[in-house]
């Protein structure tokens, strides 16, 4: 064993263990209602979200922009099983990119969805009625100069996401996808997706997976993710990576050079609120960079992902908790 190999691998032990605990209390209904009524709890969503109003979306965007950077917006929300609800979800996302354009954002900011959000999880018709309101939402965005990305959920999402972002792609053929390294299946869909014109957002995975379709270490889940940063580049679609590791960014900006890649050809992607000062060295290194956006009432499972992806956000939650005590 090297020298500092068990203190590495009993700290990585705890984090996983951290991981599992947070995203296990990403569906606690019990817990939920207690964060949400937490005093201070209001600092954190702001450190991790614009907002929970367009207006508040808008105000970031146009900040965000000022300062160099592109945008995809999330109108936050999931696993939605009413359909009344998944349309307001879908009329949300024609909003916003409505008050886009007319605010002269939209060439630069995106929208990210997520397909359960629209009512891919509704019984029956779900998958249908979750393409109808990404269709109606890429209209939306055509009409205003921009594009839509489907977000990735958990493995059991995987093929009806795909499946819609092929329906998709018929009309709107701009439209990005997620893919997900810790997943078993993540390379060959990334040989598939790399095409001329695909647009393909690359992260790491924040959902809770077992064994038999996800990586479970680190050093595998990395691994994957290089090897699908190299077929990407290596296709004659336009990659987008996602990640705030500083290894994985060292690696993507090697390859992307190795690969002949130019900076219209390729893009980083960081959440909103994490690694600023990394955000800005990428923008001055003259990297495109887009910030991930996510706004609107539906927080708390999106916040609990974070902290379970970077459990060193989690102390910075409880800090802004406690400093309202």
């Amino acid at each position: 064993m090297r020298r500092g190999q068990g203190s590495a691998d009993t700290s990585y032990a705890g984090r996983m263990i951290v991981r599992a605990a947070l995203l296990g209390l990403a569906g606690g209904q019990a817990v939920k209602d207690a964060v949400t009524s937490a005093p201070g709890i209001g600092d954190i969503v702001t450190r991790f979200a614009a907002g929970e109003s367009d207006d508040d979306a808008l105000r970031a965007t146009s900040d965000l922009q000022d300062e160099g950077f592109d945008v995809t917006l999330d109108y936050l929300g999931e696993d939605t099983l009413d359909r009344v609800q998944a349309e307001q979800t879908a009329g949300a996302y024609v909003r916003i990119l409505s008050r886009l354009a007319d605010a002269g954002l939209a060439p630069r900011t995106e929208v990210s969805v997520k397909l359960s959000a629209v009512g891919q999880a509704l019984p029956g018709e779900g998958a249908e009625l979750a393409t109808d309101n990404a269709l109606a939402i890429c209209e939306a965005a055509k009409d205003a100069g921009t594009t839509v990305t489907l977000d990735m959920e958990d493995h059991t999402t995987t093929d009806l996401t795909l499946a819609s972002l092929a329906a998709l792609r018929k009309d709107f053929p701009d439209t990005g996808a997620v893919l997900q390294s810790y997943l078993h299946r993540t390379e060959a869909d990334c040989r598939d997706l790399a095409a001329s014109g695909s647009r393909i957002r690359l992260c790491k995975g924040a959902y809770r997976e077992p064994e038999s379709v996800a990586f479970q270490s680190r050093a595998d889940i990395d691994r994957s993710y290089v090897r699908c940063m190299k077929v990407l580049l290596a296709g004659e679609g336009y990659p987008m990576f996602a990640t705030h590791d500083d290894r994985l960014i060292s690696i993507a900006e090697a390859l992307t050079r190795r690969y002949g890649r130019g900076p219209d050809t390729y893009e980083f992607q960081m959440l909103y609120g994490v690694r600023r000062d990394e955000q800005r060295r990428l923008l001055g290194a003259g990297e495109a960079i887009r910030v991930y956006v996510p706004y609107g009432t539906e927080w708390y499972g999106y916040l609990v992902r974070r902290m379970a992806e970077r459990p060193a956000n989690l102390s910075l939650g409880l800090r802004a908790i406690l400093d309202r005590q």
